[in-house]
């Protein structure tokens, strides 16, 4: 699903000589390569404030603790999405509301949205699925029309861009008031271990993160509020410096395959490609295809792993079906789009090292099924 080592094998020497250069220093806590690393994300992402972190659900938890939301009040969340955002919602003693998601998509449905909105609401978190954004302009208009906090999952979706209707591009992650992401290996920038960061445009914001993230301290031995022990590691940060230089490159390499999959796949009829939103452009963290209800998924993984094609399924149990969930109210709501999704969706191999002849065996094993 992911050629890490081919990756790497591309900028070894870029990223080894990085890596010495932190070995050689002992700056194995809070180096200089941290904050250059934030720098330089914060000006590929237009200017904002970026607090790096452990991983991408830290990331969401400090966002949430930032926004210093009390006990008992709701945040909305898409059900069709991984657990870490309900989960760090749940830690904090807030609570989680699932909603259903667009069937084209796969992102948060803002109808959806609106219709659990309660006077305890009090935030969305909306999840860039897969590698496009979510319908931000009118999640936009529904945050402001009821005075929500909105968070975005870009963890998938780094470097997507995202078109308003009066042309104005943004880049997922900075549309919101937090957005919040996970450098996790496979990412689209990914570093060589667990790593992630806040992405925000209000100063007062990314002061109350950046100290959550460090123990709640601006100066040493100095605790202001309660917060956590999370940073991102300079070997880590080191890495992401290198490889933030071949984003656009890795995202063309994805496109290129998500192209590749989409000639060679249309109009077969028992499975349907992944819709690109007219408002996002799309970086395939995932490429997500949709079987028909006549295709037995176990089956067909079953015969793709029998031609060594690997297949992910992303996700098999919805969030509000899930045990850790199902003493809340919002567990036992009917989400139809969520719970077909779950039954049918299956991921193809999608990485930056994928070559024509690997695609061509995937693509011709498929059409042969």
């Amino acid at each position: 699903m992911a050629d890490l080592q081919g990756q790497y094998q591309r900028i070894k020497g870029d990223i080894d000589e990085a890596i010495q250069q932190v070995l050689l220093s002992s700056k194995y806590i809070n180096g200089p390569q941290v904050n250059e690393f934030e720098g330089h994300l914060g000006e590929y992402l237009q200017g904002t404030e970026i607090v790096s972190c452990a991983n991408g659900t830290d990331a969401l938890q400090i966002a949430l603790m930032a926004l210093e939301l009390s006990p008992g009040e709701e945040v909305i969340v898409p059900s069709f999405t991984y657990v870490s955002c309900a989960e760090v919602i749940s830690l904090l003693n807030l609570v989680p509301i699932f909603v259903d998601v667009d069937p084209l998509s796969f992102t948060i449905d803002p109808g959806s949205v609106e219709k659990a909105i309660s006077p305890r609401t009090k935030a969305i978190i909306t999840v860039h699925l897969f590698g496009q954004c979510a319908a931000m302009e009118p999640l936009l208009q529904i945050a402001q029309k009821h005075d929500l906090y909105l968070i975005e999952d870009s963890a998938q979706a780094l470097g997507a861009d995202y078109s308003f209707s009066d042309g104005t591009l943004r880049k997922a992650g900075t549309i919101g008031h937090i957005g919040c992401t996970s450098f996790f290996p496979s990412k689209i920038l990914g570093c060589f271990g667990d790593g992630g960061a806040l992405i925000t445009r209000h100063e007062d914001i990314a002061e109350k993160a950046r100290m959550i993230a460090n123990h709640g301290q601006k100066t040493k031995y100095i605790h202001e509020r309660i917060g956590l022990n999370s940073r991102l590691d300079t070997i880590q940060a080191a890495v992401l410096n290198i490889k933030l230089k071949y984003i656009k490159e890795y995202i063309g390499s994805r496109r290129s395959a998500a192209n590749w999959y989409y000639s060679s796949l249309d109009n077969l009829g028992w499975l349907a490609l992944p819709q690109q939103s007219q408002h996002s452009s799309h970086v395939f963290n995932q490429f997500t295809i949709t079987l028909a209800e006549t295709v037995d998924r176990v089956q067909f993984q079953a015969y793709l792993s029998s031609k060594g094609i690997p297949s992910m399924i992303y996700y098999p149990l919805a969030l509000h079906k899930q045990k850790a969930f199902s003493s809340l109210e919002s567990a036992n709501v009917h989400l139809p789009v969520t719970e077909n999704l779950c039954k049918r969706v299956l991921s193809l191999p999608m990485h930056t090292e994928l070559e024509l002849d690997a695609l061509e065996y995937i693509t011709d094993a498929i059409r042969a099924f």
